[in-house]
């Protein structure tokens, strides 16, 4: 009985060790499997990073917008506010057949207020002015083509039917087909030398014109000549606009100054096709902390410094030049902090100061700050 006691005992160890092992099998497969799980999910995660550094600029998203400004079209008498026709078809050619997405202006403000992304290569298309030829020849043409655009009015001369410049009858058609209708003074002034008293009863002189002629006020403004000073900026946050544009050149871009946006500005002398190309596909040059603080100054030439975002890359990289043109020189006066002078004074008026730095995908950084040097 004992011996077959025993034998009964070898045969359930047997049987238990048999069961044990597998198990032991059946957990080997079960960790082969998760480990094979685990290189498919490697190679996707990998698959899934390299498809995304292929995929074209147009697909990533930003908190940027190429702004660009134009007055007349087809004006070849007055070169320096013009673009000729052939130019302007060549531009809209560019945008509808790359990849670029153009919104109004007022779409773009609403998502930098927003903290919303836009689709790279986002570009807001403006007009200054009122001049007829943006009615009779390019409403047509980006009409025609779907793109949407931003018609800044000073009020006074479609008021007194100057000559050369479009009607309330032709800027309410504008708007009752979707055209977006900005404000840009009354008389179209050099604001940065008016009283405090005469800019706020331009501001408000143009306001009240709106109202009674298209029902109601801009929310976006432009400054004539694209000159700011401290005081009339803070005219136009206190009157209450979303953003105001200047005609510095560079990238507007969420984090800048929402009531100094530059815009890229194009006539007969600096609108080739090429110069467009590079507006359109360019890139933002974040700073910060810029000194004087005000456009305004007496200082001749002025000293601008700033400090430049890191995404700008190595501050050897950076170029800048002035409009007119000086002899410039830049120098390193912290740890991400520039000095920019210019070897002599400008011409009282407007002097701009233009910074440029190569981007990703062979695009540029562009940066500009306007001054007006007064007497």
């Amino acid at each position: 009985m004992k011996t077959r006691f025993l034998s009964l005992r070898r045969v359930a160890t047997c049987a238990f060790l048999r069961r044990v092992a597998a198990a032991l099998m059946a957990l080997r497969r079960v960790a082969a499997a998760l480990m094979a799980l685990r290189r498919v999910a490697a190679l996707a995660a990998f698959a899934l990073l390299a498809f995304a550094a292929l995929m074209p600029a147009r697909a990533r998203a930003g908190d940027y917008a190429s702004v660009l400004v134009f007055h007349r079209f087809g004006e070849s008498a007055l070169p320096s506010t013009s673009v000729s026709i052939d130019a302007l078809d060549s531009y809209i050619k560019a945008l509808k057949s790359g990849p670029y997405h153009v919104l109004p202006l007022g779409a773009v403000i609403a998502a930098f207020r927003a903290h919303k992304d836009l689709p790279d290569r986002t570009v807001a298309i403006t007009v200054d002015d009122a001049f007829e030829s943006v009615y009779t020849r390019a409403w047509p043409r980006l009409k025609a083509a779907g793109l949407p655009f931003t018609l800044f009015v000073a009020t006074k001369p479609v008021d007194g039917g100057y000559r050369d410049f479009m009607s309330w009858d032709q800027i309410r058609a504008l708007a009752a087909a979707g055209v977006e209708i900005g404000a840009h003074s009354e008389t179209h002034p050099h604001m940065p030398l008016l009283s405090d008293a005469a800019i706020a009863r331009e501001i408000a002189n143009s306001n009240a014109r709106f109202k009674a002629e298209l029902g109601k006020v801009p929310t976006l403004f432009a400054y004539p000549y694209g000159e700011m000073s401290a005081a009339v900026r803070a005219a136009v946050i206190k009157a209450g606009y979303l953003a105001a544009m200047g005609q510095q050149s560079g990238v507007a871009y969420a984090g800048g100054d929402l009531y100094f946006l530059p815009r890229f500005s194009f006539d007969e002398d600096f609108g080739t096709l090429e110069r467009f190309k590079l507006a359109i596909d360019a890139l933002p040059f974040p700073v910060s902390d810029l000194e004087p603080a005000d456009p305004l100054t007496r200082a001749n030439p002025p000293t601008l410094t700033l400090t430049v975002g890191p995404e700008v890359g190595p501050l050897g990289r950076v170029n800048c030049y002035t409009v007119p043109v000086r002899k410039v020189t830049v120098s390193v006066v912290g740890a991400r902090r520039i000095e920019i002078r210019a070897d002599k004074p400008f011409a009282y008026g407007r002097a701009r100061v233009n910074c440029t730095a190569p981007g990703p995908d062979k695009r540029w950084r562009w940066f500009g700050e306007q001054f007006f040097i007064e007497k």
